[in-house]
């Protein structure tokens, strides 16, 4: 949980940031200890609020992303009038979300005619994303693995997916646009 204060509000307990496939998502939470207050604002905008709650312990549900993607802001007393607020995702603690996440999906990081980029291919089935919008593919199978073709504006795209021969590593995929390879980046 990363602190920060720019918001007008003194009550700013927590800050996450969450890399989904439709893009990054800020997470942003309010616990007025004193009034009881509860705001939670995703990527600036508030999506719940809640006043004059008398139990300041507890949790708070909502969804993230175009997908709608669970999280749950968990409160607990720590010590005193001390509080510990924890992000969770599907159920499970941010860090742990974040790792499964590396292995259920590819990232690239790239700039497009002065555009920046940000391509997610979920693994599982195969879906392309760009700058949140799911793109259209066309799937095909070649002698060394699978192509997955897109264009992102003028430019030709395409993930290859190849058996790394080792069992431990799996498929690797790899983004290609206008024949030149693009580095994976980790999330």
């Amino acid at each position: 949980c990363r602190l920060e204060t720019d918001r007008m509000s003194n009550d700013l307990a927590g800050v996450w940031e969450v890399a989904l496939s439709d893009g990054v998502h800020r997470i942003e939470f309010e616990h007025g200890t004193t009034t009881g207050k509860r705001v939670i604002y995703v990527d600036g905008k508030e999506i719940l609020r809640r006043d004059w709650m008398f139990k300041l312990v507890g949790k708070e549900t909502f969804s993230v992303g175009k997908s709608e993607t669970k999280a749950t802001i968990n409160i607990d007393a720590v010590s005193g009038f001390a509080y510990e607020y924890t992000l969770e995702i599907n159920g499970k603690s941010l860090k742990k979300y974040m790792e499964n996440r590396s292995k259920v999906t590819s990232t690239w990081i790239l700039n497009l005619d002065g555009t920046d980029c940000r391509v997610v291919l979920e693994k599982d089935t195969m879906d392309v994303w760009c700058n949140g919008q799911n793109i259209e593919t066309a799937g095909e199978f070649v002698d060394d693995g699978t192509e997955t073709h897109f264009t992102l504006g003028d430019h030709n795209c395409c993930v290859k997916a190849v058996s790394s021969g080792k069992r431990r590593d799996g498929i690797i995929h790899t983004l290609i646009v206008d024949g030149a390879e693009i580095a994976e980046c980790v999330e």
